[in-house]
């Protein structure tokens, strides 16, 4: 018996260019992600969020510091990101999610915040902040994320938030 040929597997080129692309559709969704100028880094399937430092971001001109609202949406914005791209990412692994249909609208629900709460570790300086998020749990209807951010170090925290999210029914 003779088994049928395997079909040869995608060259990798093809599926990085699917998941940069189906990343940038992704943010692209989300207005604010690009009215506060937040980037977002892929590396396999791990996102690293920067907020780049603006002079619109400074809460006390005095010290100056970053506004709390500034940071605290920086961390849930993270942390939504993140759930949606695990949420994506098999799809798009598999190709069974192209980044043509992301562009065409097929942007999946976001999650909708239950609770965030956010502990402001040191004050934010007038530069670059950088943030990643950790899904604690995912299921169908309830997730759990935790979200660290920095500036200069990644030892040295400058806010960590945990925030609990509901989850959009999935097709």
């Amino acid at each position: 018996m003779t088994l049928p040929p395997r079909p040869r597997p995608e060259p990798v080129q093809v599926i990085k260019l699917r998941r940069d692309a189906a990343l940038s559709a992704l943010i692209r969704a989300i207005p604010y992600v690009s009215f506060m100028g937040f980037q977002f880094d892929r590396r396999g399937d791990e996102l690293t969020a920067t907020m780049p430092y603006q002079d619109m971001l400074i809460g006390n001109p005095l010290l100056p510091a970053l506004h709390g609202g500034a940071t605290a949406g920086f961390l849930e914005t993270t942390a939504v990101l993140e759930l949606c791209w695990q949420t994506l990412w098999e799809d798009v692994e598999q190709g069974r999610i192209l980044p043509t249909d992301l562009e065409a609208g097929y942007v999946p629900k976001l999650p909708k915040t239950i609770d965030f709460t956010v502990d402001y570790l040191r004050t934010g300086l007038p530069r670059d902040a950088y943030a990643r998020a950790r899904v604690n749990r995912s299921g169908r209807r309830y997730a759990s994320v935790h979200v660290e951010a920095w500036q200069d170090n990644r030892n040295r925290l400058l806010a960590q938030a945990t925030g609990h999210f509901l989850m959009p029914e999935r097709p």
